[in-house]
């Protein structure tokens, strides 16, 4: 979860956010190397006071500003379709998580267990324990195990949602009347948090998500006390 000192991005939990990361660092390492060379050549012509009443025209060095920045945007679009085609790619899912988006709360429904379904509400700042987190935590988290190829399938009910859980690189739209699906996996327990990336009314800062990652033993535990329950 991101703090008040943080400056980058948050921990990844996920390989995907890894590589998301990396290719943050890797576009940001191509701009500061392009913004200090035009910072130093536009500082050089200041103190420049060389001309050339001759020139008329120079192919080479127009060849060469055409060609460079064409080769540095490849350096950039390569990995980043890679990690497009990543992102979109579904891996033989192990469980399948159905989270609906109304005004404002998440429904979520466990797809592969019967009767395993449940709203989860922001907990009012009134009713916060000294330990949680204002604005983030919820009355029901969602739990699911770490190292486990998990789908998510997300909707909405009434309008345009977005299901976003930076920590773990994902974020998808819940449109009403279509089915959008992700893939995740967390490769660490603890909790994450994500908030609704879609202004979607008048309590769009009131829905939020949490992510409870655990071993799978006590993800089967929890999932046997709700089928009973």
């Amino acid at each position: 979860m991101s703090t008040w000192s943080n400056l980058g991005l948050q921990d990844s939990a996920s390989p995907l956010m890894e590589q998301l990361t990396f290719f943050h660092d890797h576009a940001l390492l191509i701009l500061v190397m392009i913004t200090v060379m035009v910072g130093y050549l536009m500082i050089m012509l200041f103190y420049n006071s060389y001309t050339n009443r001759f020139l008329l025209h120079g192919q080479t060095i127009e060849v060469i500003w055409t060609i460079l920045p064409a080769i540095i945007l490849l350096f950039i679009a390569f990995p980043s379709l890679r990690l497009l085609y990543l992102l979109d790619e579904i891996n033989e899912p192990s469980i399948t998580l159905k989270s609906i988006g109304h005004q404002w709360y998440w429904s979520y429904e466990y797809s592969d267990f019967l009767n395993v379904e449940f709203d989860s509400y922001m907990i009012p700042t009134n009713e916060l324990p000294v330990d949680g987190f204002r604005l983030l935590d919820v009355d029901n988290r969602v739990v699911l195990p770490i190292n486990s190829q998990i789908r998510i399938l997300v909707t909405a009910a009434d309008v345009i949602h977005s299901w976003t859980v930076p920590a773990l690189g994902v974020k998808v739209d819940g449109t009403p009347g279509r089915l959008n699906q992700t893939n995740f996996l967390m490769n660490r327990p603890g909790l994450f948090y994500g908030q609704c990336s879609e202004i979607c009314g008048a309590n769009h800062s009131f829905m939020p998500i949490v992510i409870e990652s655990v071993p799978s033993n006590y993800f089967i535990k929890w999932i046997s006390n709700n089928l009973n329950s």
